[in-house]
């Protein structure tokens, strides 16, 4: 009940208390806590909803405070794995129908024989209908993240503190993060990386290169070599990217196999499945330390979803670094844009959580220049936030040994005042959370003078 607040705020057990009031109903809904956001799980006293469209019951009203300890109508861990895990969807197993199933098969057979401009008119088609969807919200949804500071809020209030003392997402203080990651589809991509290489150096962005291992196109060892000298960084993508890793569990189990050999073989310790197709209950088998195949909103994804955060978040012993942002190969063919513009916005969306800002930018979808001069203005913007903002934009294996390093690190209060123990502690902040005007905010504990 309190472990995930702790987890994510990296603060005190004694400041979260939490316990439940009253019964759970046996079904499950759709409800609201007091922002923005959209929970889904069970919970006391009113009926919840079975859509995200119907009458949304606000929580926050049948909470109740004894002696410190905050008393709430559901369960916290129930309903942050139902958004992060994708319960909520029974499109998180990459479940489909008969007719889809068969449609998928026969579409994924003559991909290869389907002119690029024909597979982009079946794509379109079949995500039509994606401005339908309220839930997960478009083009950012932060429910997760929002709930964590609700609760945090909660715990102000009902243990009447002035502030509450934490340790600071991200090293050095930076307000957000951002990492940039290029999957290679094709022969052209893969022929294109060292361009692209170049235009990231130019930025002064380093990428991660997602490759598939398998029938797309050859993997030297020479070409692994080339990212890795230049400090890029190599994950693996899929197996061979027919889009069926997660259809059948005893294939499954024979295709990861392989997978986590080629993770090994090319030094990789991150992976992502092709078409973001996944199965989070199934990232045990994966040898891998991180993983990047959980989008945050996928209405303009095949298998539709989202996760609900902006945030890494653990499923088990891998750490999952959500995509965050609209792919290029979607913003420039579904959407038919060639700006910056939503980008943009979901920059901005992220930053004022203090989240992870992921991309995925192919090298196949970039090579004419409208789409190059896109992918540029977005490296200008990056560069000017890590300039102005202070904005941190490392490998994505960076951002996992941070995170693996600030979920071990432990605050320390003493006569002395409140320290950071733990490996990576020299990098990290203290922070405090506290309440202004009815909303919770951040503030970084000031750096010695000496340290600075």
């Amino acid at each position: 009940m309190n472990e995930y607040v702790t987890q994510y705020y990296r603060c005190s057990e004694r400041h979260i208390k939490f316990s439940f009031a009253g019964q759970l109903t046996q079904e499950k809904g759709y409800f609201r806590f007091g922002n923005e956001g959209l929970y889904y799980g069970q919970f006391a006293r009113d009926r919840p909803s079975p859509s995200p469209n119907g009458k949304l019951c606000d929580l926050v009203s049948h909470t109740s405070h004894n002696k410190g300890i905050t008393y709430l109508p559901f369960d916290v861990t129930q309903v942050v794995d139902n958004l992060r895990l994708e319960l909520y969807s029974k499109n998180s197993r990459h479940d489909e129908s008969l007719l889809d199933s068969i449609l998928n098969k026969i579409y994924y057979t003559v991909r290869p024989l389907l002119p690029g401009g024909v597979r982009r008119i079946l794509q379109k088609a079949r995500l039509s209908d994606w401005e339908s969807f309220k839930f997960p919200r478009w083009p950012v949804d932060r429910s997760v993240d929002l709930l964590f500071e609700q609760l945090l809020l909660v715990s102000l209030r009902s243990q009447r503190l002035e502030r509450i003392p934490f340790i600071w997402f991200w090293p050095d203080g930076a307000p957000s993060c951002t990492i940039m990651t290029h999957d290679v589809e094709t022969t052209v991509g893969r022929d294109f990386c060292s361009t692209v290489m170049d235009i990231d150096d130019t930025y002064g962005v380093k990428a991660s290169f997602s490759i598939v291992p398998e029938s797309r196109y050859e993997v030297t060892t020479e070409f692994v070599d080339s990212i890795w000298k230049r400090g890029f960084e190599v994950c693996v993508q899929d197996l061979n990217h027919d889009g069926r890793l997660f259809k059948d569990r005893e294939e499954y189990l024979t295709r990861v196999e392989k997978i986590n050999a080629y993770g090994k073989q090319y030094g990789a310790t991150g992976f992502r499945s092709a078409v973001l197709y996944r199965n989070q209950m199934w990232f045990d088998q994966l040898k891998f330390s991180y993983d990047m195949s959980v989008p945050n909103v996928a209405h303009l994804e095949p298998q539709r979803g989202g996760c609900c955060t902006v945030m890494p978040y653990f499923v088990g012993d891998i750490l999952e670094l959500p995509v965050t942002t609209t792919q290029d190969y979607a913003l420039f063919n579904y959407l038919n844009e060639y700006s910056i513009d939503l980008w943009k916005r979901q920059i901005e969306l992220i930053m004022e959580q203090h989240g992870l800002v992921s991309f995925i930018v192919h090298p196949d979808y970039i090579t004419k220049s409208r789409e190059w001069n896109v992918y540029k203005s977005l490296l200008a913007h990056l560069a000017q936030l890590r300039d102005e903002k202070k904005l941190w934009i490392p490998l994505s294996g960076e951002v996992n040994r941070w995170w693996r390093q600030r979920a071990k690190m432990i605050l320390v209060e003493d006569q002395h005042g409140i320290r950071i123990e733990g490996e990576g502690s020299d990098r990290a902040r203290v922070a405090y959370a506290s309440e202004m005007n009815g909303k919770l905010v951040y503030s970084l504990q000031p750096v010695p003078a000496l340290d600075r």
